[in-house]
């Protein structure tokens, strides 16, 4: 059997008397999109923060790519190639959107930002920018000052940013909050896209998107992961139905 690429066991977080993880453990494998889903207050940001190194655990392991990352921290996490995208996007909303995907570009090839030698005037770095732009959807808006994106658009904008970081593993958290119906179904389409060649775990509330892309679901209440499984498998489970998804999974 093929090595997973993350591997969690074991993980607890507690706060005091509160334990927020409790125990959980799930694999990524390679090319899949792993969702993790849950109510509000389940314990998914915690676990996300102990995945990506901005939380210690108390307990339990991470392995990502074979080698334990349990106690590193977020830099080394992703140098290493675990990359984030977050509720709250981190854009810089002066710049265009070509030089917001180059700051990204520049960051993992190790070089300084000169603050800030124009990407149109370094023609490979120019190139890999637009690239990026060009594999999620953004060519057209290249010239943009990123605050001027629609919030769908922003939330492509980051995903090319974590691209350019050229990551093993992208972890999307909540990718598809405060986007309209029309914008959930082009980001479902792009994560279409990249789907196979780069494992990913997605953390959503949005269900339609969810059984549209996860080729597997963990889903975590109380934390506690109660089920792991099939989109199908996920849906027609009774304890999942009266835990979290309900009518959603009708």
């Amino acid at each position: 059997m093929t090595e997973p690429v993350l591997a969690v066991e074991g993980l607890c977080k507690r706060f005091g008397a509160l334990t927020v993880t409790d125990g959980v453990g799930f694999e990524v494998r390679p090319g899949e999109i792993h969702a993790l889903i849950g109510p509000n207050g389940a314990g998914k940001t915690t676990l996300i923060q102990q995945l990506c190194g901005r939380l210690v655990p108390d307990a339990g392991t991470i392995r990502f790519l074979g080698g334990d990352i349990t106690r590193l921290p977020a830099h080394a996490r992703a140098q290493r190639g675990l990359a984030r995208t977050f509720q709250i996007t981190h854009l810089l909303p002066g710049f265009t959107v070509l030089q917001n995907v180059a700051t990204a570009v520049q960051r993992r090839r190790g070089s300084s930002f000169r603050f800030f030698r124009p990407a149109g005037r370094d023609p490979d770095l120019n190139a890999a920018a637009q690239a990026l732009l060009a594999r999620t959807g953004l060519a057209a808006r290249a010239a943009t000052p990123a605050g001027a994106l629609s919030h769908g658009e922003k939330r492509q904008l980051e995903l090319a940013m974590a691209l350019a970081l050229e990551p093993k593993l992208l972890v999307l958290d909540e990718p598809m909050a405060g986007t309209g119906r029309e914008e959930t179904a082009r980001l479902v389409e792009l994560l279409k896209g990249l789907a196979g060649g780069l494992p990913m775990i997605l953390v959503e509330h949005d269900m339609s998107a969810v059984f549209a892309l996860a080729d597997r679901i963990s889903v975590l209440v109380y934390g506690r992961i109660i089920a792991t499984g099939a989109p199908d498998e996920i849906r027609a489970s009774p304890e999942v139905r009266a835990a979290y998804l309900g009518e959603e999974a009708a």
